[in-house]
C-alpha cells in the first residue's frame, strides 16, 4: 500500500530530547513541515493551529509539499526522518468527542442480538444518524495500553469488565469551528481529514447502564486513534447508500461523501474481520448536519467517529460481540485458542486503505 505523494497524511512526532512538531508520512519516513516548509505553524505538538487555517490552506500546503517531494528532493530529503528514529504522539488536541451508530448492519446485528423476535432497529433509526456525546480526554494515541475498566455488571455486582470488546471506526476531525447557533456550512469547508478509530467498549457494564440515556461508562475509559490524519482531499468518494424513508431536508446529500474504504480486524495477529466502510448507511456530511442542525458548535479539533462499521457478511462485522454473537460462537485462533471477548495480553490492530492508500492503523493491547 503507498504512502507516496498521494496520501500524506499528517501527524505529530518528536526525535530524543526535541520537542514534538508536525510532520507527514511519506514512505517509511517523516517530514519534517517546520524546517521544510519553514513555517512555525508545524513546529507546535499539535494540528490544531493548522487545521484553523482553513480548507484554503490545506489545499494549498498539501500541493506545496507535494512539490517539494517531488522536485525539489535535495531540500526536502534532508528533512526526512526514518520513522524507526521518531515517536508518534497523539495528533491533535480533541475538544469535543461524537460517536455515531451509523452502520444499518451493525445496528440490525445489536438488535438481533439483545431483542430477538423483534424489529431489530429503533423506531428513529432510519430517520436520524444515532449518536452520543463521548469523553475526549480518554482520547488516546494507538499503542497506548487499554486497562480493562471496572464498573457495576448488575444489580449489586461491581467488578471488572468480562465482556471487554472492540469497535473499528472512522473518525473526522473538524479543523474549521462555527459559531454557537449556526448550523455546519459544506462538509468539506470544516472537516481536515479521517483518522481510524477503536472505540474500546465494556459490554457487560453497558448493557445494565445503557437504559434510559446510552452508554457512559462503558464507553469513556479509553477511545483510541491512530497517530495519523489522512486529508480529506486524498480520499475517493463514491455515492452513499440508498435510504429509505427519504431523509429530513437538512439530512438530505448535496454531494457524494459516501467512501470506498476497506479495514481490517486483526486479534494478536489473525485477520477476523474485513469491514467495508461503503456498507455505511449514514455517510460523514449527515453525522455533521445532524451534529449541528441544533446550533451546537464546532470547535477545531472536534472528533466525531461513524461508530462501528460492519458489512452484511458474517466476515464484515466490526466488533466481537457480533462476530461472536455475544459469546455464543467463539471466534477460533491458530494455535487451538478461541475468543468471545478480549483477554488481558490481547492486541487488537485496525488497519485500513483506500484505493491503494494506506490510512495507517490503530493499535492497543489490554494490560
Amino acid at each position: 500500500m503507498s504512502w507516496g505523494v498521494d496520501n500524506l497524511p499528517y501527524g505529530v512526532f518528536s526525535c530524543p530530547g526535541q520537542r514534538p512538531r508536525v510532520g507527514v508520512r511519506y514512505g517509511d519516513k517523516v517530514l519534517d513541515l517546520a524546517s521544510a516548509l519553514h513555517d512555525e505553524v508545524f513546529a507546535t505538538p499539535s494540528l490544531n493551529p493548522f487545521m484553523a487555517r482553513g480548507r484554503a490552506a490545506w489545499h494549498d500546503t498539501r500541493a506545496l509539499i507535494q512539490t517539494k517531494l517531488t522536485s525539489d528532493r535535495f531540500v526536502t530529503d534532508r528533512h526526512l526522518i526514518p520513522l524507526d528514529q521518531v515517536r508518534l504522539h497523539l495528533p491533535f488536541e480533541v475538544a469535543d468527542y461524537v460517536d455515531f451508530y451509523c452502520s444499518l448492519d451493525h445496528a440490525s446485528n445489536i438488535g438481533k442480538i439483545f431483542r430477538p423476535g423483534s424489529e431489530p432497529l429503533q423506531p428513529n433509526w432510519r430517520h436520524l444518524p444515532v449518536g452520543y456525546h463521548g469523553r475526549s480526554g480518554t482520547v488516546v494515541v494507538s499503542g497506548t495500553p487499554i486497562r480493562r475498566p471496572q464498573g457495576q455488571l448488575g444489580p449489586g455486582v461491581f467488578g471488572p469488565c468480562q465482556k471487554l470488546d472492540i469497535e473499528a471506526e472512522l473518525g473526522f476531525v473538524v479543523g474549521v469551528p462555527t459559531s454557537m447557533g449556526s448550523p455546519a456550512g459544506a462538509f468539506e469547508d470544516h472537516v481536515f481529514g479521517v483518522t481510524l478509530v477503536n472505540d474500546w467498549s465494556a459490554r457487560d457494564i453497558q448493557s445494565w447502564e445503557y437504559v434510559p440515556l446510552g452508554p457512559f461508562l462503558a464507553k469513556s475509559f479509553a477511545t483510541s486513534i491512530s497517530p495519523w490524519v489522512t486529508p480529506l482531499e486524498a480520499l475517493p468518494r463514491i455515492p452513499g447508500r440508498a435510504q429509505d424513508p427519504e431523509p429530513a431536508a437538512y439530512l438530505r446529500r448535496q454531494a457524494d461523501w459516501g467512501l470506498d474504504i476497506e479495514l481490517e480486524i486483526v486479534l494478536n495477529g489473525e485477520v477476523v474481520s474485513r469491514p467495508p466502510y461503503s456498507a455505511m448507511y449514514w455517510t460523514p456530511d449527515q453525522m455533521l448536519a445532524h451534529l449541528t442542525v441544533n446550533g451546537a458548535s464546532l470547535r477545531t479539533g472536534d472528533l466525531f467517529a461513524s461508530g462501528t462499521i460492519s458489512g452484511p457478511e458474517q466476515g464484515e462485522r466490526g466488533s466481537l460481540i457480533e462476530l461472536t454473537w455475544n459469546g455464543t460462537e467463539p471466534i477460533k485462533l491458530p494455535g487451538g485458542e478461541t475468543r468471545t471477548f478480549l483477554q488481558d495480553g490481547d492486541t487488537v490492530t485496525i488497519r485500513a486503505s483506500a484505493a491503494g492508500l494506506t490510512l495507517g492503523e490503530v493499535s492497543g493491547t489490554v494490560g
